[in-house]
C-alpha cells in the first residue's frame, strides 16, 4: 500500500485505498470474511455484548456476512443501519441473510438493509459495541471513512447521549497504517479487527 501523508488530501487517500480493494481477488475477500468471523470471537467486547451495531459490507469491503451470522447465531442482538434520505442512519434488527433487501433510495450506493421494523436513529446508543466501516486506521485510532458523513453523525450521537461503546473498525491487514489524515475533533476508535487478529490502539 503506497499511501503517505505528505501533500495528500482525504480524496486522494480514498482513491488509492479503494483502488487497492478493487484489485483484491474474490477468493481473498471470502477468506477474509471467514477469518473476521473467527477472530471476532477473540474480542472480549464482542464475546460479552448483548447488542452490537454492525453493517452489511458492500463492494470491496472486508466481508461482514460470516461475522453477522456468527453473532446472530450466538444470540447477540445485531442492529444494522438503514440509510435515510438525509444520509443519517436509522437502525433495524438483523434477522438473518434472507431478511435483507437492497436500499430503495435512488442514486445511492447499493446497500443491503434489514427488512424488519425501524428502531430510530437513537437505537445505536444502546449498543455495547459499534462495528464501523472504514478505509484505514492509524496506530493512534484515527479512522478514515468514505466521506459520506453518515457515521460522523452516529459518533456525534453517541457522544451526545453520553455513552461509550467499544468502537471497532473492520479492515484488511494492510489498511492499518502509521498515519491517516484526521481532524482534531475526530473520535478515536478502540480497536481494529483484521483477518489476522485484533489490534488494540492508543485511542
Amino acid at each position: 500500500m503506497n499511501v503517505t501523508g505528505a501533500g495528500r488530501d482525504k480524496r486522494e487517500w480514498r482513491r488509492e485505498l479503494l483502488a487497492a480493494r478493487s484489485r483484491r481477488p474474490e477468493r481473498e475477500r471470502a477468506e477474509a470474511g471467514r477469518l473476521l468471523a473467527l477472530r471476532g470471537r477473540e474480542l472480549p467486547e464482542l464475546a460479552g455484548a448483548a447488542t452490537v451495531a454492525a453493517y452489511v459490507s458492500v463492494g470491496g469491503e472486508p466481508p461482514t456476512g460470516p461475522l453477522l451470522d456468527a453473532l446472530w447465531t450466538d444470540g447477540v442482538r445485531v442492529l444494522l443501519p438503514v440509510l435515510r434520505g438525509d444520509d443519517d442512519l436509522d437502525w433495524a434488527p438483523y434477522e438473518g441473510p434472507d431478511r435483507l433487501a437492497p436500499s430503495q433510495l435512488p442514486g445511492r450506493m447499493r446497500l443491503w438493509e434489514p427488512v424488519g421494523p425501524r428502531l430510530g436513529v437513537a437505537a445505536v446508543t444502546g449498543a455495547e459495541v459499534v462495528l464501523l466501516p472504514g478505509l484505514a486506521v492509524d496506530g493512534a485510532g484515527h479512522r478514515l471513512g468514505r466521506g459520506g458523513g453518515s457515521y460522523d453523525r452516529v459518533l456525534a450521537r453517541l457522544d451526545a447521549a453520553g455513552v461509550d461503546p467499544a468502537l471497532v473498525v473492520l479492515l484488511y491487514d494492510e489498511e492499518l497504517l502509521p498515519v491517516v489524515p484526521h481532524e482534531p475533533h475526530d473520535r478515536l476508535v478502540r480497536a481494529v479487527l483484521t483477518p489476522s487478529g485484533v489490534r488494540r490502539l492508543e485511542g
